[in-house]
């Protein structure tokens, strides 16, 4: 197998990053595809206290591991396989259990900060940004946290107006620049999807 195709998405929390991955992996079904979600580079905090762990603001780029992620994208595009971190979510620090990653033909780095990172960008074929309207991504965060989280509305609004919004504008909203694409209104957008999935086709044919 010749180099894996990177591909990096990004965008704010609810903007609809996981939809467009899932049409594009769904797209190019033809493909082997690995994702490596950011969410799993969160760092480990083992070594501070709980009190210490409750405080950690996950909306800051500070919060992830990069260096461990992308040693690991190198390993993957020297055809090694790696051992992926995985959060523990209730301790707020990083498990035990790891995730074997095998390289593949293609390589989707998602998550908030997915554009952040110099380093890592450098190390993508392709880059997205997914721009949704602020009414309706904290609409779809709200839902979330709500459903599967067991979150208060009071809760998920109060977090969202001190730490999630002043995050995004500060340090996601302006990776946007960085991108090759910006796909309006995440997976809803299928021309968008089209256009990716038929790009990500030729890099591939053209390794």
């Amino acid at each position: 197998m010749e180099k894996p195709t990177i591909i990096g998405i990004a965008g704010g929390t609810g903007s609809g990053k996981t939809s467009v991955t899932r049409k594009i992996i769904a797209s190019l079904e033809e493909h082997d595809i690995t994702l490596i979600e950011q969410d799993y580079y969160y760092k480990d905090q083992s070594n501070k206290t709980m009190e210490e762990r409750l405080k950690t603001n996950y909306d800051h780029p500070l919060a992830f591991d990069n260096d461990l992620l992308i040693e690991h994208v190198k390993s993957l595009i020297n055809m090694e396989s790696v051992e992926i971190p995985t959060y523990d979510y209730v301790n707020h620090t990083r498990s035990d259990r790891t995730i074997r990653v095998e390289p593949k033909n293609v390589i989707i780095i998602e998550g908030i900060f997915a554009l952040e990172n110099e380093q890592l960008r450098d190390l993508m074929d392709v880059k997205i940004y997914v721009d949704t309207d602020s009414d309706i991504r904290i609409l779809r965060r709200m839902s979330r946290d709500i459903k599967e989280r067991g979150r208060s509305m009071e809760s998920v609004i109060h977090q969202y107006l001190t730490v999630v919004r002043p995050m995004h504008l500060q340090f996601i909203e302006p990776t946007k620049r960085f991108s090759d694409i910006i796909i309006p209104e995440g997976g809803e957008n299928i021309v968008a999807i089209d256009i990716i999935t038929t790009k990500i086709r030729s890099l591939i044919e053209n390794l």
